[in-house]
């Protein structure tokens, strides 16, 4: 007779053998879940625990994480928002591990759509759109005493903009992608690489204006695009659950089988591992790239309106 591995399940089930209603499982690799089952599949709200910390509070359809839910992360990190079909979708915040926060739509595990991104350390913030987990259209750049707007794409700005300084005025201009040098040691011997960066150019100094931001048409992300999310990756995280039961199979659940001879009438093997979760990161973003916030000269150009100086821009 074959050996057969059970975990452990204590809970409701209903006429036919299905866990239905609500239960405690341990799953061989040492998770937790409980919660609600309907029809042998984790349905509705539920606690699911790994072993090594992290946990999901929160609503299930189908064995998938869909509706509201909380992950917390082994790190400290966590997501709190709208789940669809087992991935962040809708509306959601994200704490990340160097107390970074993202404020806004997900889709399909992505920032995506309208957000607010909070850096901890510089405390400034990026509120605009974001296309398949980047910056990318509408958006203003807002630091401590100045804030820029105007357009972003692939996390830079680009195209006409403006600086809007808290003294009361506004520089206008243009970002421009340029290449830029940069020298490099590799084996002994210096090797040239060129980086594209953006550049600012000002045209003009003028009173602050209503500014109003362009949206893009919304669009749904490309299968395949944005930043990879890897187990481990710095930064919170949300696992994906791997090895989804079939149609007919839930969490170690199966109907009595044939294993080179019949086990007996009733009985059911617990021992196969479909519930279970594995982890999927969430990256931090890194925040303001190097020729995108105003020199000091730009403050010394606007601060000369105030004293009725002639300026060059």
């Amino acid at each position: 007779r074959p050996l057969l591995l059970f975990h452990e399940y204590d809970g409701e089930r209903n006429e036919v053998g299905e866990r239905h209603g609500h239960g405690k499982a341990r799953l061989p690799n040492g998770d937790t879940y409980e919660g609600n089952y309907e029809h042998g599949k984790r349905h509705g709200q539920g606690i699911y625990k790994f072993k090594n910390g992290a946990r999901y509070i929160g609503e299930y359809v189908k064995n998938k994480k869909h509706g509201h839910g909380t992950f917390i992360y082994p790190d400290g990190s966590r997501y709190e928002g709208e789940w669809a079909d087992d991935q962040r979708h809708g509306y959601g915040v994200y704490y990340y591990v160097n107390n970074d926060t993202y404020t806004g739509e997900w889709f399909a595990h992505q920032r995506h759509g309208q957000g607010t991104y909070f850096y901890a350390e510089t405390g400034s913030k990026y509120v605009g759109t974001w296309v398949n987990g980047q910056q990318e259209g509408a958006a203003e750049l807002i630091h401590l005493n100045h804030r820029y707007q105007g357009k972003f794409l692939n996390k830079n700005p680009i195209g006409p903009g403006k600086y809007v300084f808290d003294i009361g005025c506004e520089q206008h201009g243009e970002y421009r992608l340029t290449d830029v040098e940069r020298g490099e040691e590799e084996e002994e011997e210096e090797t040239t690489m060129m980086a594209v960066v953006p550049k600012w150019k000002a045209t003009k100094i003028t009173e602050l204006a209503l500014w109003t931001p362009t949206l893009p048409e919304e669009q749904p992300p490309m299968e395949g695009t944005g930043p990879e999310e890897a187990p481990g990756a710095e930064g919170g995280g949300e696992p994906s659950e791997e090895g989804q039961a079939p149609a007919d199979a839930s969490e170690g659940e199966m109907d009595s089988m044939r294993l080179g001879e019949d086990y007996g009438g009733g009985s059911r093997e617990e021992g196969r591992e479909y519930g279970r979760e594995e982890f999927r990161y969430d990256t931090i973003d890194p925040g303001p790239r190097p020729g995108i916030r105003p020199s000091v000269c730009l403050g010394l150009q606007v601060a000369r309106i105030f004293e009725n100086l002639p300026s060059t821009v």
